[in-house]
C-alpha cells in the first residue's frame, strides 16, 4: 500500500530554464547555446545544487572567462528570471493527493541560496510535509545518501512510497532503494499512473484541479 508520494520539483512542478534569461542577454541562439554548453554549464550549476556558494562559483568562472564576466554574474544576480511558471496539471495532482490524505514530500537538486525564491513564488510548496533541498544537505541526486536522508528524517517506508522525477537516473536510484518509481513526462501520464495505482480516482482529481 502506498501512503507517501515524493516529488522532484524542477521539470515536474516548476519550469526552470536558464534560456529564459539568456535569450534576453544573447541575441544569437547559437551563441547562447555555446555559452551554456561551455561557460555556465549544467555541471558547473550542479555544484551550486551541491552547496557551493554562488559567489565562489561565479568568481571561478570569471577568472577563467574574464571577457564573459557580466554574463556569468547574471546567472546568479538574475537567477529568478530563469524561473517559468508552475506545471498546473501536476500541481492539481498534488492538491488531489493532499485532499486524499497522502503524505507528501519533495526531494530536489536546488541551491540553498536560490530555493527561497521558489518558496516565495510558488505557494503550493507549502502543501508538502517536508522538502529536502540538496544545497542544504550538500548531497545531490542520484546519490543514494540523499534519498536515505529523506526516508530517515521523515520515517518513510520505501516500500510504501512513490517517487516521481523527470530524470530517469534519479528514478533508478530511488528504485534501487526499494521505492516505487515513476519517470515523469507529463501530467496526463502521471494522472493515469496514479489512477492505476489506486491513489486517485476521477472525482478526486477533479476536486484537486478545482482548488488550484
Amino acid at each position: 500500500m502506498i501512503d507517501t508520494v515524493i516529488f522532484d520539483l524542477g521539470g515536474v512542478l516548476i519550469d526552470w530554464n536558464p534560456r529564459y534569461l539568456y535569450r534576453k542577454l544573447i541575441d544569437d541562439e547559437q551563441a547562447m547555446e555555446r555559452f551554456l554548453a561551455e561557460v555556465c554549464t549544467s555541471e558547473w550549476n550542479e555544484q551550486q545544487d551541491a552547496g557551493r556558494p554562488w559567489h565562489e562559483a561565479t568568481a571561478l568562472l570569471r577568472a577563467q572567462h574574464p571577457d564573459q564576466a557580466p554574463l556569468i554574474d547574471a546567472y546568479w544576480l538574475r537567477w529568478d528570471e530563469m524561473l517559468g511558471g508552475s506545471n498546473d496539471g501536476t500541481v492539481a495532482l498534488v492538491q488531489a493527493l493532499k485532499t486524499r490524505g497522502y503524505r507528501l514530500y519533495a526531494l530536489t537538486n536546488w541551491s540553498h541560496e536560490t530555493f527561497p525564491v521558489a518558496r516565495r513564488r510558488f505557494p503550493f510548496l507549502q502543501w508538502f510535509d517536508g522538502i529536502v533541498v540538496s544545497g542544504d544537505e550538500r548531497l545531490v541526486k542520484p546519490d543514494a545518501a540523499i534519498y536515505r536522508l529523506l526516508l530517515e528524517r521523515y520515517a518513510v517506508n520505501p516500500r510504501g512510497a512513490l517517487y516521481i522525477d523527470d530524470s530517469s537516473r534519479n528514478v533508478a536510484a530511488a528504485e534501487a532503494l526499494g521505492l516505487h518509481g515513476w519517470h515523469f513526462h507529463d501530467a496526463e501520464g502521471l494522472r493515469a499512473h496514479l489512477a492505476a495505482l489506486g491513489l486517485l480516482d476521477g472525482s478526486a482529481m477533479a476536486e484537486g484541479e478545482a482548488r488550484v
